[in-house]
């Protein structure tokens, strides 16, 4: 069975918010398809699209994109967007597309798949892909965040490391001991599981972006251990979130959280091409 989580209206909200925009891995998944399937742009499915990030940025590709999610809430963000008048979305479970057998031509998943019953999705989206589709899918955990600032960075990410270990005992037990191991290890079994033969695996494609130091400490709070800990203790996650960013603005000998820092993902992906 397939975890639920991120389906509270405030989270969605501060997904939308605080989510990046994956641009760099949907460039690659288009590179990925104009070599495998030229010409063949029907149809984008992005699975646990969440708040619409990586849904809106393939509408130059196709001809339609549809972001699925099993969250209402999530889904309600997501509309709120400038949503482009091929772009639309539908509320379903990963495991089960409302789309026909083959009418599919790319079917992905933007740091979602670890939720997923996995073995059910690949059969799923083999499903709907038609033949010569594509399936790719992104991970780029917030918790595998580096920060970038000076010469005080190895200072920095001590600190956020700080941060998740005291998050580790409100993190699903669905994802394994280690926030970070253990979650890309599903993405490689996930991998190893797919039947395609032509497939890839991309360990560490790093991802930068420059925020402010509170669109760091906002995107902390979309993480779902922190959301836990929040239903839990509410005055206890306002703390901790309040201690790191002063622990981290201290380090930078900055006064200000709208300092900026640059954020480095690294991220990991596959990408399969159904045979014909």
């Amino acid at each position: 069975m397939a975890a639920r989580l991120f389906e509270g209206k405030v989270h969605a909200a501060a997904y939308l918010r605080y989510r990046i925009t994956p641009h760099e891995f949907i460039s690659k998944i288009m590179d990925y398809m104009k070599k495998k399937t030229p010409n063949q742009l029907n149809l984008a499915v992005d699975v646990g699209c969440g708040s619409g990030q990586g849904t809106i940025p393939f509408a130059p590709f196709f001809t339609r994109v549809v972001g699925t999610d099993v969250s209402p809430a999530q889904l309600e963000m997501a509309r709120t967007n400038s949503n482009p008048p091929n772009v639309s979305y539908r509320q379903c479970p990963a495991e089960e597309l409302p789309f026909a057998s083959g009418e599919v031509d790319l079917v992905t998943a933007m740091t979602a798949a670890h939720w997923f019953d996995r073995q059910r999705f690949l059969l799923e989206a083999d499903r709907v892909l038609r033949p010569g589709g594509c399936l790719a899918l992104l991970f780029c955990s917030p918790a595998m965040v580096k920060l970038k600032y000076g010469d005080v960075s190895n200072t920095l990410n001590d600190i956020c490391q700080e941060f998740y270990a005291a998050l580790l005992p409100f993190f699903s037990p669905y994802l394994g001991l280690s926030l970070t191991r253990d979650q890309v290890k599903i993405y490689k079994d996930i991998y190893n599981s797919c039947s395609y033969l032509e497939k890839e695996w991309h360990d560490c494609f790093p991802v930068k972006r420059i925020v402010p130091l509170t669109g760091y400490t906002g995107m902390l709070k979309t993480i779902h251990g922190y959301q836990k800990l929040q239903e839990t203790d509410p005055a206890e996650a306002e703390r901790l979130l309040n201690d790191i960013q002063n622990r981290l603005l201290s380090a930078m000998k900055a006064s200000s959280p709208d300092t900026e820092v640059t954020m480095i993902f690294p991220c990991h992906y596959l990408l399969a091409h159904k045979p014909l």
